[in-house]
């Protein structure tokens, strides 16, 4: 007889670690009907014998690896986020505890759950944490490399454009009072930011390669504000966008919506959330910025929305009205196939 066989269980919840995965298995009535414990190399056998079922499982690193192999072996997959998964563990906390919570959040008909995302969709997520990584390496260096001619008396001006023209000319300054140890040390700081500038700029190609290829990337960047990075990070980040019933989810998934607090019957919404993807919203805000400086307002219909919202709220209010905008336009470019952003004469409009 096989050890831990699997049982018939109408749902299993899994508790993920590093090696050990923690298995409980509930009837159709919510009783608990299997416990068990699994090392890395088993926990698959278990569920390649199981019946085909419903598996749930808390959004961690490596759950979406584990998602994918359970879905090839037939299982539906529920990945709920840790925080709605708390207030359904009874008392005190240990991995079984945990495991038997999941089953009972993932069944809930209004619980929210993760997208399970494909390989694709990793990978070009991957590549933007990478390049976010660099691009704050590089940030970390330029401002040491300041603090470090500060001490010697020499101010540089903000910029790291404006950075790589003036410390080779701090180096080649003889008459400054830098020292021939801090000259050499500030030289090799300057390789190094050369060394990662090559970095970014290689990642950067791999990203606008892959926005040139995919058709729902190239039919985003229609939006204005939305260019080759804000469209890859959206698509990695939401997938086929069929999670959110409507493009206002999307835009409050992002943390771009208000937060709300009411009681009462009184309404009282505060500043937006700044929940879910923070990286992703950092773009849209980012590129609805450089539409509001940059956009020719007579060209296209926003321009009319923009004057209208700056004539009575301040410019960093409009910044985030319009990222949301760009979220919901891009909410409804996603779900369906061929669409495009608009782009009308306000006259026409």
């Amino acid at each position: 007889m096989i050890r831990n066989a699997p049982k018939e269980a109408a749902v299993f919840g899994v508790d993920l670690g590093k090696n050990l995965f923690h298995v409980v298995g509930l009837d159709a009535r919510g009783g608990v009907i299997q416990r068990a414990k699994f090392r890395r190399d088993t926990v698959l056998a278990f569920f390649q014998r199981a019946a085909p079922t419903l598996v749930g499982m808390e959004a961690c690193p490596g759950s979406q690896w584990f998602a994918r192999k359970l879905q090839a072996f037939g299982h539906e997959v529920r990945i709920v986020p840790a925080q709605f998964v708390k207030p359904f563990v009874k008392s005190q906390k240990n991995d079984t505890i945990d495991a038997e919570a999941i089953p009972e959040a993932v069944t809930r008909p209004t619980m929210r759950f993760t997208q399970v995302r494909t390989v694709e969709q990793i990978d070009v997520q991957a590549l933007h944490r990478m390049r976010d990584q660099l691009v704050s390496s590089r940030t970390r260096l330029v401002n040491q490399a300041r603090a470090f001619c500060l001490e010697y008396g020499i101010a540089m001006r903000q910029g790291i454009g404006t950075f790589r023209v003036d410390l080779p000319r701090i180096l080649a300054d003889d008459s400054n009072d830098l020292s021939q140890a801090m000259r050499q040390m500030l030289a090799e700081v300057l390789d190094d930011i050369g060394h990662v500038d090559h970095r970014i700029s290689s990642v950067t190609r791999q990203i606008e390669a892959l926005a040139d290829r995919e058709d729902r990337a190239r039919r985003l960047m229609t939006i204005p504000g939305i260019g080759p990075m804000a469209a890859t990070a959206l698509l990695a980040a939401v997938g086929d966008g069929r999670q959110f019933r409507r493009a206002r989810e999307l835009a409050a998934w992002l943390g771009l919506t208000p937060r709300e607090h009411s009681t009462g019957g009184k309404t009282t919404l505060l500043g937006i959330s700044k929940r879910g993807n923070r990286y992703v919203r950092k773009l849209l805000v980012h590129g609805a910025r450089s539409c509001i400086t940059h956009m020719n307002r007579t060209k296209d219909r926003i321009g009319d929305w923009l004057d209208a919202l700056e004539s009575r709220m301040h410019v960093n209010k409009v910044t985030v009205a319009l990222a949301a905008k760009m979220a919901r336009m891009a909410w409804a470019i996603i779900v369906r196939p061929g669409a495009i952003y608009d782009r009308r004469d306000p006259a026409v409009a």
